[in-house]
This record gives structure tokens, sequence and C-alpha cells, in this order.
């Protein structure tokens, strides 16, 4: 059995949302299972991820940067930094912030250095930026990786409670697919087909 653990915070739900997803796309891969997970919890029981093939990471972007719980969970890593402990697993990552940019891309790239830190391999998100019009520069709400995010997966929340299209289902949809992706790379890096 392949184990992803999705370690997140949100301040206010949207994260959430888009930590969900992330979650049911990699539990949509058979012989999949995940470890859903707060970054205040993880933080305080890191041997817990010792077995897991994949650790996917999620945050809000706030001023800039990861949330304050998920820079703790991020700094008590420094055992495993030094033990080697999750050398060779895969990585991903995920962010929300209330505009179409908001510094998510710094988010996503803190994330990069602590899984190289830590010895891990980052799995980025593959897919184009796909709206339903012509003209892929929209914005389109429903398109999937409206947002352009490379690196990990990206979602807008507009300061309102989280439901239904808040983030946008465009953005949850680039979630679920982008934990599917990661599922399917760890299930892949596992079985030694490299």
């Amino acid at each position: 059995m392949t184990k992803i653990a999705i370690i997140y915070h949100s301040g206010f739900g949207h994260t959430e949302l888009v930590a969900e997803a992330v979650r049911d796309g990699a539990a949509s891969v058979e012989g999949v299972e995940t470890d859903y997970v707060t970054a205040s919890e993880a933080k305080d029981d890191l041997d817990r991820f010792d077995d897991a093939d994949a650790i996917i990471l999620g945050a809000p972007t706030y001023m800039g940067s990861a949330s304050a719980p998920m820079k703790e969970f991020m700094e008590a890593t420094t055992t495993v930094f030094a033990s080697r402990k999750w050398q060779d697993k895969l990585a991903g990552g995920f962010t929300n912030s209330g505009s179409m940019s908001g510094d998510k891309v710094s988010t996503l790239q803190q994330f990069v250095v602590l899984a190289g830190q830590l010895g891990m391999i980052w799995v980025t998100q593959g897919e184009l930026n796909q709206t339903q019009g012509e003209d892929w520069t929209n914005g389109d709400p429903c398109g999937i990786n409206r947002l352009g995010g490379y690196i990990g997966a990206m979602a807008q929340s507009i300061n309102a409670a989280p439901g239904p299209d808040n983030p946008p289902q465009g953005d949850i949809k680039t979630a679920r697919m982008y934990g599917e992706r990661v599922a399917k790379a760890a299930k892949r890096w596992g079985s030694g087909r490299l």
C-alpha cells in the first residue's frame, strides 16, 4: 500500500477545502491510503510520517509567506534533517491566498527548499493552464490551473466564508488532480520502476 501524508494549515477554512481536494485526489488512486493531519498535530508527531511514500504540504500564503503554524511544523523537521529519515520520499505542496498572485509562489518555494534540505524529491503540478474559453488568460474560475502554478497547486479565495465557489471550482479541481498526480508518482517511485 502506498501512503500519502497531507500536512496542512488553514486559517479560515479555505485552505482546508483545498487540502481535502488534494487528499481526495490522492485517495482516488487504487492502492493508496492517505494520512490527513494539521501542521500543529504533525509537528509533535514527526515519526508518524516515516513510512509515508510522499508528503504534501499545504498552507495559506500570508504576507508572501507560509502561515506561522506551517512554519512551526517546518522548523520542527530539523530532527528529520539530521536523521535523513525522509530522504528520497516524494514531496509536493499547495497554497491559497486572497488574490490571484498574492505571492503564492514564495510559499511554494519555501516548501521546495524544505523538501530539498530533507533530501526529498519534488513533484510539480503538471497541468497546463486550461479554461473553457479560447482566451486562457482570462482567469475563468472553472479552469484547470487557472492561476498558472507549476511548482504546486495554487488556489484563490475571497474574504468570505469558504463554500462551493470559494475557492473557485477550477482551483478545487486542480488541487484534486495534483493529489492524484503525487499519488501516482509515489506508486511508480515505490514500485522500483524508475
